[in-house]
């Protein structure tokens, strides 16, 4: 009887243990989501309510994993999935141009840089001259895998929220300016960014604006007025680099330009990029802006509102300092200036 009892008292818990191993794997694999499977953007709303609800998100074998080590480029680009070829005509015949200017993080900007490519873009990439002699070189190594992506051809030791920020892209901007590739708009990027839509859908945005430049802005709250009112000095340091606040008036801004401010990440247009690395007033503008806060803020909104540049701009909206058209940034980003 006492043997029956046992078996008995046995089968019901392992009966339980079953169910109840059952029942965890089925809420925990609701838990999870392949985002290595993400295809378009209808899917990132999941995503999002994953992460604020505290679920986990599974990496499947889709993101990049295996590194560019011991194995030659075209292993790497198999591995990896890497897009080779336009995934439509619209893509094709709409190639646009990246400036991406990066400091730290290799295994962060591996996954941007697979996220946002395909073979008929353009890509330039700044490395900050401070960086890691390992860093420097785990991004040319990668780069030396790709016809149309490089490293730009002039650094800067970037200052947060000085103008070596903004040089970094223009160094950028004029070396994908010289090149043949028909791209037409350059979008900037810093090393915490990751797109929130596919290239095609990137592409059919930037169709839209029918040659127009975005650089959402508009005239500068009170608080902000400092910026460009009075001179702010790059400092470095061995161990850091800051900017230096002081008293000491600037002149009135070059050509009697209005200041504007904006985002300092932006979409150009061919011309408009040649245009601010070529006329006067945008010479004479960057050279002003040499001792102010955050000049890339105030730099590509101002110039994008001459009308004389015959160079037609996105109407100014509201003041938004923190676009989010095109991609998600994760704060705080050391190499980019924000609005405190």
């Amino acid at each position: 009887m006492k043997l029956k009892l046992f078996g008995f008292v046995v089968g019901l818990m392992a009966t339980f243990i079953i169910l109840l191993f059952l029942y965890t794997n089925t809420l925990v694999r609701k838990n999870y989501l392949q985002v290595g499977k993400i295809s378009d953007s209808s899917h990132l709303a999941e995503v999002c309510d994953l992460i604020m609800t505290g679920k986990e998100i599974f990496l499947d074998e889709n993101i990049p994993v295996t590194p560019l080590r011991n194995i030659t480029c075209q292993q790497y680009l198999m591995q990896n999935h890497y897009i080779m070829e336009p995934l439509s005509r619209d893509e094709a015949e709409f190639p646009l141009a990246y400036v991406m200017a990066i400091h730290k993080d290799f295994d962060t900007f591996e996954r941007l840089f697979r996220a946002i490519y395909t073979p008929q873009n353009l890509y330039c990439v700044h490395v900050d001259e401070k960086a890691s002699a390992a860093f420097t070189d785990a991004v040319g190594k990668l780069l030396s895998c790709f016809p149309n992506a490089f490293v730009a051809s002039k650094r800067e030791s970037v200052v947060y929220a000085g103008i070596s920020r903004l040089q970094a892209d223009l160094n950028c901007l004029q070396d994908l300016v010289a090149s043949k590739v028909p791209w037409k708009y350059a979008i900037n990027t810093c090393g915490q960014d990751f797109p929130l839509k596919t290239n095609r859908e990137i592409v059919l945005y930037l169709k839209g604006f029918k040659g127009k430049n975005i650089t959402p802005g508009g005239l500068p709250p009170p608080q902000i007025t400092r910026r460009t009112k009075y001179m702010h000095l790059e400092q470095r340091y061995y161990f850091f680099s800051f900017m230096l606040w002081t008293w000491v008036r600037k002149m009135p801004p070059p050509h009697s330009l209005t200041i504007y401010f904006g985002s300092a990440y932006v979409a150009l247009t061919r011309e408009f990029a040649n245009f601010v690395l070529k006329d006067q007033r945008a010479i004479d503008l960057l050279e002003w802006s040499k001792d102010t806060y955050s000049p890339d803020e105030h730099f590509w909104v101002t110039l994008n509102t001459i009308p004389a540049s015959r160079i037609t701009f996105l109407e100014l909206e509201a003041f938004n300092p923190k676009p989010s058209w095109i991609l998600q940034r994760d704060e705080p980003d050391l190499g980019n200036s924000r609005f405190q």
